[in-house]
This record gives C-alpha cells, sequence and structure tokens, in this order.
C-alpha cells in the first residue's frame, strides 16, 4: 500500500498519485510532497532510493527492523526512526510501530511497519492546519512527531494509573493472592523498561533536529518543535518516575511480605507456647506415680484447672501484645 500526498505553495493539490511520479513533482520547488509505504518490499524500497537519492544505509536501517530510535544525518537527506506506540488491555500488551522517516528538502517519507500506527489521523492532523502547509517538511515533521509524542504521553498516563492501581492494591490485596500481585508488578515493570527504551532517544532525536545548520525547522515552526521537545522532556521525566514507583511498589510489596510473614510466625510461636505449658505440667505428673491427689477425683480436676488458667494467662498477655 501507498498513500501519497502533493502540497504545492501550500495547498493540497493531489494525492492518491502514483509514487513513480514522485521525481517529476519534485523538480517543481514550489512543491511538497508526503507518501508513506507499509511494510514495503526491498525492490519497492530499491525504486524508492534511486527516485530520492537515499543513502544505502539508511535503506538497510529500513530492511532491519528493530533500531534505536535515532536521528542520521546523511548529504541530502535525514532518516529518523521513531515508534507508535499503543496499550492494549493487557499490561504486557505493548504494540510498537516502528516507523522509519526519510526527509528531504521538499519530500517526507513514512515507512511504517504495520499498519496499527493511525496513519489517518496523522493526515486528519495536516488537514487541520492547513494555515502551516505553506511551511512544507518542516510541517509535515512537526505533525508527524506530534502525534507520536501524543501516543507516548496516553500510554503514560495509562501506565501511572496501572501503577496506582498495584499501590492501592498492597493494602487491599488477599494475603492468599499474592502471586497473582507478583505477576502483574512484573508485568507492569517490564511494560515499563520497553516503554522507556523508546521515549528516551527522543531528546536526542529532538535536539538533534532542531538544529539551525539542518535546515529542517523553519524560524516560524520553531516554536511548535520546542512545544514537542518539551512534551519529550515530560514524557522521559514521567516514564523514570514510573520505572522508579514501580521499584518502590514491589519493595513495599516485599516488605509486607516479611511483615506478615513474622507476624504468622509470632502467631504460631504462641500456640505452640500455649500447647507447651499443658504438655510440661502432664509431663511433670508423668500421670504414673502417685501424686497430691492420686487415684482421687481432685487431682484430676486440680491439673486441669492449672492446664487452662495457665493457657488462658498466657492467651491473654499473646492477646495484649498483639501477637494472636
Amino acid at each position: 500500500m501507498v498513500r501519497t500526498r502533493l502540497y504545492r505553495n501550500g495547498v493540497l493539490e493531489a494525492e492518491g498519485f502514483p509514487y513513480a511520479d514522485v521525481s517529476e513533482h519534485l523538480k517543481d520547488p514550489s512543491a511538497t510532497v508526503w507518501f508513506d509505504l507499509l511494510s514495503p518490499t526491498p525492490e519497492k524500497l530499491a525504486v524508492i532510493s534511486e527516485e530520492l537519492g537515499l543513502h544505502e544505509l539508511a535503506v538497510e536501517d529500513v530492511l532491519h527492523p528493530h533500531q534505536r530510535p535515532k536521528l542520521d544525518i546523511y548529504e541530502s537527506h535525514l532518516f529518523l526512526t521513531l515508534y507508535a506506540v499503543r496499550l492494549g488491555e493487557d499490561a504486557t500488551a505493548l504494540h510498537l510501530t516502528e516507523l522509519s522517516v526519510f526527509v528531504t528538502k521538499n519530500a517526507l517519507v513514512t515507512v511504517r511497519s504495520d499498519d496499527s500506527c493511525d496513519i489517518d489521523a496523522i493526515t486528519a492532523r495536516w488537514d487541520a492546519s492547513p494555515g502551516k502547509a505553506g511551511h512544507g517538511v518542516s510541517f509535515l515533521l512537526h505533525t508527524l512527531l506530534d502525534y507520536v509524542v501524543d501516543g507516548h504521553f496516553d500510554v503514560a498516563q495509562a501506565l501511572d494509573d496501572r501503577v496506582e492501581a498495584l499501590e492501592d492494591g498492597l493494602f487491599t490485596e488477599r494475603p492468599g493472592n499474592n502471586r497473582g500481585m507478583q505477576r502483574r508488578m512484573f508485568d507492569v515493570r517490564r511494560t515499563t523498561v520497553r516503554f522507556r527504551r523508546v521515549v528516551l532517544p527522543m531528546r536526542e532525536v529532538l535536539t538533534s533536529l532542531m538544529r539551525r545548520d539542518l535546515g529542517v525547522v523553519e524560524s516560524e515552526m520553531a516554536p511548535y518543535y520546542q512545544d514537542v521537545y518539551d512534551h519529550v522532556l515530560r514524557v522521559s521525566e514521567w516514564t523514570e518516575s514510573l520505572r522508579d514507583l514501580v521499584g518502590n511498589v514491589y519493595e513495599t510489596h516485599l516488605n509486607l511480605q516479611g511483615y506478615r510473614m513474622n507476624d504468622i510466625m509470632k502467631r504460631v510461636t504462641s500456640w505452640a507456647a500455649i500447647i507447651a505449658v499443658p504438655t510440661l505440667i502432664t509431663g511433670f505428673y508423668g500421670q504414673n506415680i502417685p501424686f497430691p491427689g492420686f487415684s482421687h477425683a481432685e487431682g484430676f480436676w486440680t491439673s486441669s484447672l492449672l492446664i487452662v488458667v495457665a493457657s488462658a494467662i498466657l492467651y491473654v498477655v499473646f492477646r495484649k501484645k498483639d501477637w494472636i
């Protein structure tokens, strides 16, 4: 699938034309072309590379997925690797869509690894700001970056909600359901680590992209790029705090497990002490030698009374100490 658009002097003039016509449109300096490729074949990428004069290393990165978010600077174009992210219902369902972006003077090429990235939402944002289309590639690239970073914000918010749910569950979770709690903490922690790997490099990408010597960001668009950069910083800081929060939740959970274990040990020890007293009394008497009350009913009742009274005293003492 290939989607194409042609802007001329800031006005959308055509879309849906064959990508083979791109080179003809680019001969006009007033034209700005965007086209999108979905999981292209190496042969199709080779044609695009020849049309736009793309560097072979950049094309190779597209063919080898799972690249780190980055910005590569070549003589005739820039190459960016970004990740559109969304979070599913499951804490482990972090969906990453790799976006490879080629940026030339008057062309923007996006290559998606799969169709989970909503390209219609990006084009809708372009159509919602027709007054900025005159800035050409600078405007198109800003909207793309803004869409990606907004997705990062949504994921950070969802992860934050799940961490808060874990915090609330620390003191309300039933003692017998510790395995489920540990599994949820592990899943959220692993998802946060994966998300952090995508978010943190974006600071370097935006910082390099805003360099004046590159000439990509026009002066009128600089405040908009700065706004995206501020959002990237906020998401990065948020992600770092989430990682710390998950670690704190895990440590707190372990401490609570230790406290519960100590409490159980106190209870067991207390009951063992209660049981040990009757055992001591009956063992002292032996029940097989004459003792005061031997062979008489009052002897039995005396020993039984001692057992009950001593056990009751120990129970009261342990109960006051909150050991039982």
